[in-house]
């Protein structure tokens, strides 16, 4: 017995020796760089060893949940394109570090992006300076912030925060290889690639060419047999987006996207394309709201928003567009394309206009769509020489419950002998098929409106408690006012 109690202990005391002795995972590194004291001999684990170069942070490849920290208050130029990835939960970061508030600028100087991740997944990128101005160009693509996935399959998790991107004069290249400022891209033919997880937040974009934020992607066709195709996850929060030379924001290849609380000022600057301020392309279920657009310049599109080729139930709804060259709204589905189920409601439009035919301040143009409603809307405009709403021959649409005001004396037509119209509100201006419509003054807080407060309606307005109940789930109007039963005509459901 004894010598069994012996052996035992023996054995027990080897065991945890054993266990003791084991490696432990290696923590984390965190790598540092100042591009103006640091040395790319140095170890680059501490602010005082930093590396200068981003040539030698690109060199490193990254593991997950490691750090690499920029310098406050410095400059780089060049580019960097780091390797690695993280895994979920450990996510590879990319921040600054040290005192004062000037964020760390990457200057790429005409590359193809100043900051550049190539087939990689779970990074997150906060509080960076990108530029990336070189020789001016028409043949070039260049961006700020450039996320690539080539048949890669499916790459979880990425943050971008508090990024901004400036000063990128790229080739006016669109889909499905960009130029401009923020752009998760996906390419190649013979995997099924997209992007899962994928938060853009508190980030601006500033006189660049010629996408302001995307994604693009040359999979799926946004119908519902290809929605695995789909990137999902897609967010994109709290955003400016200033001087763009193309499209403000847009989503391509997406499902149950949220687009919200972004502002775009100024877009299809210096495009010879077709552009919009906040849209997308072959995306389902996607939701826009508490957006405001505005500046759109041109009148080759340049609206606010758009519901454009393979969208399928998208919902704009608490958005704000005033003061766009291209007007407010676009209904434009692509041939051979299914354009179904989408919803425009509850939104405001302050002197919107389009003056080129056949468009308008809401214009119905290119393929027929399926099922698109446009109801409880404010559209207003100050101008005589555009249209409200124009239609050149396209099916599927119909608008109830609006209000719809022209201009001042004169007023502004709607242009429309193919839409469906019911129960909406005209003021300086008519449509003499809404058989059910209201021909009055909407008694707008203000008769000259140039903000949305402007077009709340008066006591005794006559667009109060005439509307139509629509099960959408949608409780609240823009202003935070509940909806009631009956609610009123356009925007502002208010008592």
């Amino acid at each position: 017995m004894a010598l069994r109690r012996t052996c035992t202990v023996a054995l027990t005391a080897l065991a945890l020796a054993g266990a003791t002795a084991a490696p432990a995972a290696a923590e984390a590194k965190t790598y540092y760089v100042d591009c103006l004291r640091g040395s790319d001999n140095a170890s680059g684990t501490s602010a005082g060893t930093a590396w200068r170069s981003l040539q030698k942070a690109s060199a490193h490849t990254y593991a997950p949940g490691e750090k690499l920290l920029l310098r406050r208050g410095t400059s780089c130029t060049g580019v960097l394109a780091p390797k690695g990835a993280g895994a979920a939960g450990a996510p590879v970061l990319i921040d600054a570090y040290g005192s004062g508030k000037a964020k760390p600028r990457i200057q790429a100087n005409g590359a193809r992006a100043a900051l550049h991740l190539i087939n990689t997944e779970q990074w997150e990128i906060r509080n960076l300076d990108l530029s990336n101005t070189g020789p001016a160009t028409t043949t070039e693509r260049r961006a700020g912030l450039y996320v690539q996935l080539t048949d890669y399959g499916t790459a979880d998790h990425f943050v971008v925060d508090g990024v901004d991107v400036h000063d990128v004069n790229g080739a006016d290249f669109k889909d499905p290889d960009p130029s401009g400022g923020i752009l998760f891209v996906v390419q190649g033919s013979t995997t099924p690639t997209r992007f899962n997880g994928l938060r853009v937040e508190d980030s601006t974009v500033r006189h660049v060419d010629r996408t302001g934020i995307g994604t693009m992607s040359t999979w799926g066709s946004g119908t519902d047999a290809d929605a695995e195709l789909l990137s999902s996850g897609v967010e994109f929060v709290r955003n400016k987006a200033h001087d763009v030379g193309g499209d403000g924001i847009v989503i391509h290849e997406t499902r149950k996207a949220r687009v919200e609380h972004n502002y775009v000022d100024g877009f299809n600057m210096r495009s010879a394309g077709y552009n919009a301020g906040i849209w997308a392309w072959e995306s389902q279920d996607a939701l826009y709201q508490y957006n405001e657009v505005t500046g759109g310049h041109g009148t080759r599109d340049s609206m606010a928003y758009d519901i454009d080729g393979g969208n399928v139930r998208n919902t704009y709804r608490y958005n704000y567009s005033h003061d766009n060259e291209g007007g407010f709204l676009l209904v434009c589905n692509a041939t051979d394309k299914t354009s179904d189920g989408n919803r425009i409601h509850d939104n405001i439009s302050v002197n919107d206009r389009n003056t080129t035919s056949p468009y308008a301040v809401i214009s119905v143009v290119c393929g027929a769509a399926t099922d698109t409603q446009v109801y409880r809307n404010t559209v207003v405009t100050d101008r005589a020489d555009t249209a409200l709403v124009s239609n050149n021959g396209p099916t599927g649409v119909t608008f109830r419950d609006n209000v719809f005001v022209g201009a001042p004396g004169a007023g502004s037509p709607i242009k429309d002998t193919v839409s469906t119209y019911s129960n909406n509100l005209y003021w300086r201006t008519a449509q003499p098929r809404d058989a059910s419509g209201v021909n009055a003054d909407p008694r707008f807080t203000d008769t000259t409106p140039d903000a949305p407060d402007d077009v709340r309606l008066k006591s005794g307005s006559p667009a109060r408690g005439i509307g139509t109940p629509v099960d959408d789930g949608t409780t609240h109007d823009y202003f935070g006012n509940p909806i009631p039963d009956p609610p009123n005509l356009g925007a502002d459901q208010g008592s």
